[in-house]
């Protein structure tokens, strides 16, 4: 996997403030690379994907999250699933032609929807209301409400026809002394709002911290890696299959064939009429 395929947590540790950065490159191709999402797609599922692993990054739990955004607009449903292993994958459903290229252009009016499922625990859901201008914004206004804690992020996507990347930074508040916490975030606030997407995208971790807070004292956690895994598997479509009963098989035996393709990489799994009757045998 790419170097450049990691998140980074880390500390300020003279203020009561965190942050992450996130790279996405190669992963980001391959979940790209068997779709033929227009230019703005790609680039609204690249910043889901970045802001995905920002999030999941902020949580202590193992387990599962989604992150969704529903519309009106030309894309219906955007969602990418990840867990605490920074795994993703992510897929997006078109209802009309494209008319624009920013956020709102493509959502309209909408939701966005935070989905975690703990291994252990309860399952919780957080719904706002498409807020702002942009996935960052709706974003910010997510944490405010759901943690009620001072958040920036800053997201940036680089499309390309054969390789494409994103990146994303968050700053948070620490959930301690409020009133100094939050001075000290809007003091590292304005300093990180000097970044560039170039920056954020090019530079290594280490030399973005160290341009946007070289006098502050910055301790870096060790990088996880990024990963994009699909799921899906032969035998889990013959699962799939067998779940629709022997009826139904039989009769896409008389059609000579079955197809099933997985949404989220594009794959598809070709079952023939002789292994649709061995399928069939299982009952």
């Amino acid at each position: 996997m790419s170097s450049s395929d990691q998140l980074v947590r880390f500390l300020f540790r003279e203020k009561d403030v965190r942050g992450e950065i996130v790279k996405v490159a190669a992963s980001l191709d391959l979940m790209l690379q068997n779709h033929q999402y227009a230019h703005p797609v790609k680039q609204l599922l690249a910043e889901l994907v970045a802001a995905t692993s920002l999030l999941t990054a902020t949580l202590k739990f193992e387990g599962n999250i989604a992150v969704q955004v529903q519309g009106d607009g030309p894309v219906r449903f955007a969602a990418v699933n990840g867990n605490n292993r920074q795994q993703f994958r992510g897929v997006v459903r078109m209802q009309s032609e494209i008319q624009g290229d920013s956020f709102i252009d493509l959502i309209g009016q909408g939701f966005l929807l935070v989905t975690v499922t703990p291994e252990q625990g309860e399952r919780y859901q957080g719904v706002i209301p498409v807020t702002g201008n942009s996935l960052a914004e709706t974003l910010e206004a997510y944490f405010n409400q759901s943690e009620q804690l001072p958040t920036r992020i800053y997201l940036h996507t680089d499309i390309q026809a054969e390789h494409s990347q994103a990146a994303g930074l968050l700053l948070q508040v620490l959930p301690v002394d409020q009133d100094k916490a939050k001075l000290d975030f809007a003091e590292l606030e304005t300093l990180t709002d000097t970044v560039t997407a170039e920056e954020l995208l090019q530079l290594t971790p280490e030399d973005m911290l160290y341009r946007l807070f070289h006098q502050e004292v910055v301790e870096l956690f060790p990088a996880q890696p990024i990963e994009f895994v699909c799921g899906c598997s032969k035998e889990k479509c013959e699962s799939a299959i067998i779940s629709l009963g022997q009826t139904a098989i039989e009769e896409h035996i008389a059609e000579g064939k079955l197809d099933i393709s997985c949404e989220y990489c594009n794959t598809t799994y070709t079952f023939d009429a002789s292994a649709l009757v061995e399928l069939a045998h299982k009952f």
